[in-house]
């Protein structure tokens, strides 16, 4: 599933070809994917100028001149196509500027969905009401870590993928940041010093911050807007690979917890 960085990379390859954009053409091509698509999308959104494009956990928000915002989730393979050379049976959205480029929402399993709210109540779009701070952002720091976590008995890893906690960490990088802050992915999160919780929140920034950089990670179907395939996938430290080294010199395990492989070291994290 495409995580934050990601998402923070398609909407940075997005903004290049939207932003400031006229849509001349919107066309819904099926009635839903993981939920229907707005039936008036196509009226909102044509002739409409693309006034902003940002994102919030892992969704993609394309505000314009009218008020409205697309609000689109990649699902587990979803991706947008910029001037694909022809629409496929998966492209089920299609954009098209008044320069004549061409967006294609390709999504093979269609667990993506798209939806159209207006721009000045996203933030109280359902999902983002229930979510915590961006990992990015400036309210997410260790302060704020003590206190959330205060108490809790639930794993780390566990607990930093609830949502509520914080917003747009996904499996991956939750791995990645644990072995680099040197933090056990079984360690309950509430027995954790606030020492330990401050490098943890260096190790999230760091680990989201080079994956962005370079481009986020490919896996499955994911890829780019512009078709090029992410690569921070070449710099990660435990996650996919199990009995190979740790950076430490120790050798990366893999255990499973509620479906989701766990990578890890015993050596340096405890």
């Amino acid at each position: 599933m495409p995580e934050l960085p990601e998402v923070e990379t398609t909407v940075a390859g997005l903004r290049s070809v939207l932003d400031g954009a006229v849509l001349s053409r919107v066309e819904p091509r099926r009635a839903d994917l993981r939920f229907p698509i707005p039936v008036d999308l196509r009226q909102r959104m044509t002739g409409a100028t693309v006034t902003g494009l940002t994102r919030r956990a892992k969704y993609g928000l394309i505000g314009t001149d009218r008020g409205d915002t697309l609000i689109f989730h990649l699902g587990m393979s979803g991706r947008w196509r910029v001037d694909p050379s022809e629409i496929g049976t998966h492209d089920h959205l299609i954009l098209e500027t008044g320069a004549g480029r061409l967006l294609a929402l390709n999504d093979p399993r269609r667990f993506g969905f798209v939806d159209l709210v207006r721009s000045d109540a996203w933030e109280a779009y359902t999902p983002f009401t229930r979510m915590g701070p961006e990992p990015l952002g400036p309210d997410f720091d260790a302060a704020m870590l003590v206190r959330v976590l205060a108490g809790k008995g639930t794993s780390i890893k566990a607990t930093l993928l609830d949502q509520r906690i914080v917003a747009g960490l996904g499996n991956i990088y939750v791995c990645e940041a644990l072995n680099m802050a040197g933090i056990a992915p079984t360690r309950a999160a509430g027995r954790i010093s606030a020492r330990r919780l401050a490098l943890l929140v260096d190790a999230i920034r760091a680990v989201l911050s080079a994956a962005i950089a370079a481009g986020g990670s490919t896996l499955r179907d994911y890829a780019r807007p512009d078709g090029e395939l992410g690569y921070f996938s070449k710099q990660w430290r435990v996650y996919g690979r199990e009995g190979l080294p740790c950076p430490c010199g120790g050798t990366v395990r893999r255990r499973v917890d509620g479906g989701r492989s766990t990578f890890f070291c015993q050596q340096c994290q405890r």
